[in-house]
Order: structure tokens, then C-alpha cells, then sequence
């Protein structure tokens, strides 16, 4: 992001600035990535509140393992590989625990409620269908083609990002992605036909 003329400094710059003890560097990191990072784990959660402790423990390890990061990779392939890291620690927990359940009390749109109302996604369907629908269709994914959608559509990240992230290969990632919006279209085009037959039936019967 630009401030007038001069830009600012990069992701790169601020992780040095903090190794080298600039504390205000990891302020203005947290500043940049909280709300990308919420948006990205609720994504993949559906759930506000673990999403919260999710990026703050995100946080807590750059702030700890700072001098682990080395310029071989983008700050932010490595940032999102922690919090990716660590929602899919929070869904193993919660197969575990028989906890996974939760969402099967989340298949009406109050759970959808929690996420932020800044995220606006309705521009995906032109405005059809609303925003939680499309959310709730997205949750529905298998998690290794919802966690490429949401990586490449949503967070933009390059394929290769996104092949370091999670650790597969390229082309692994770009069939992830592909699938993963297929299916995402046929749903959203099934219910976009439903929403507009319903729509016709109202006008035949008025």
C-alpha cells in the first residue's frame, strides 16, 4: 500500500525491523494481517470464536519464533502456513473430542452471523443470493478444496504461496482450486435456478 508517494515497508522489511528488536514492526504486522487472517480462518472454521483464538496464537508464535523466518519465502506464505497449521490442529481436536458436531447446530444461519459483516461476498453470484448462503456453500467444501479456494479467491495468494502453505505440489494446488470452484459453480447455479423459477412462479400467479 502506498502512503502519498513513498511506500510503505514491505512484509519483509518489518519481520527483519522486529528481529532486530523494533517492537513497533510487529505491531504494525498484527495491524496489517488481523483481519485478512480472522476472514481466512473463519473461512475455514465457521466459527468466530476459535477463529479469534486461532490468529491470536498465530500472533503469539511470530512473536516467539521470529528468528525462524528466513527471506527464502514471502512473510505471508509463512504466516498463513501457521494459521493454516493451526485451524487444522483445531479440526482434528475437534473430531476428536466428537466436538465436530457443533456445526450440525450451526446448519441455520445463526453461526453465519458471527462472521464479520465487513466481508462482502455477494459479488461472486452478482448479488442473487445472499452472502451467508454463498459462506455456508463455501463451509461446505471438503476442507483441502475449501482451504485452496479460500487461499487463492478470497486471501489472492499466488498458486506458488499457496504450494508452500500447505506443503503439496503445484499442480496438486491448481486441481484443488479448479475442483473446489467447480463445485462451488454447480451448487451456486442450482440454487440461483431455484431462486429465479421461484421468482417466476410469483409472477404467474399475480
Amino acid at each position: 500500500m502506498e502512503h502519498g508517494k513513498t511506500a510503505g515497508p514491505t512484509d519483509e522489511d518489518l519481520i527483519l525491523a522486529f528481529q532486530n528488536g523494533d517492537v513497533s514492526a510487529f505491531e504494525e504486522i498484527v495491524r496489517r494481517y488481523r483481519d485478512p487472517l480472522f476472514n481466512f480462518v473463519v473461512r475455514l472454521l465457521g466459527d468466530s470464536f476459535f477463529s479469534e483464538d486461532i490468529v491470536q496464537e498465530t500472533f503469539l508464535r511470530v512473536y516467539r519464533n521470529r528468528h525462524r523466518y528466513h527471506q527464502v519465502a514471502k512473510f505471508s506464505t509463512w504466516i498463513y502456513t501457521i494459521a493454516s497449521n493451526l485451524a487444522k490442529t483445531e479440526l482434528r481436536r475437534r473430531k476428536v473430542r466428537n466436538f465436530f458436531s457443533i456445526s450440525s447446530k450451526g446448519e441455520d444461519e445463526k453461526d453465519y452471523d458471527l462472521v464479520d459483516n465487513s466481508i462482502d461476498i455477494e459479488r461472486d453470484v452478482d448479488g442473487i443470493l445472499k452472502g451467508e448462503i454463498i459462506l455456508k456453500e463455501i463451509h461446505a467444501l471438503p476442507f483441502h478444496f475449501r482451504e485452496a479456494v479460500l487461499l487463492r479467491d478470497i486471501q489472492d495468494l499466488s498458486y506458488e504461496e499457496i504450494s508452500q502453505i500447505l506443503n503439496v505440489p503445484l499442480g496438486t494446488v491448481k486441481s484443488r482450486v479448479n475442483r473446489g470452484r467447480s463445485r462451488l459453480q454447480k451448487k451456486l447455479k442450482l440454487l440461483i435456478g431455484e431462486e429465479l423459477k421461484g421468482g417466476e412462479r410469483i409472477e404467474t400467479n399475480e
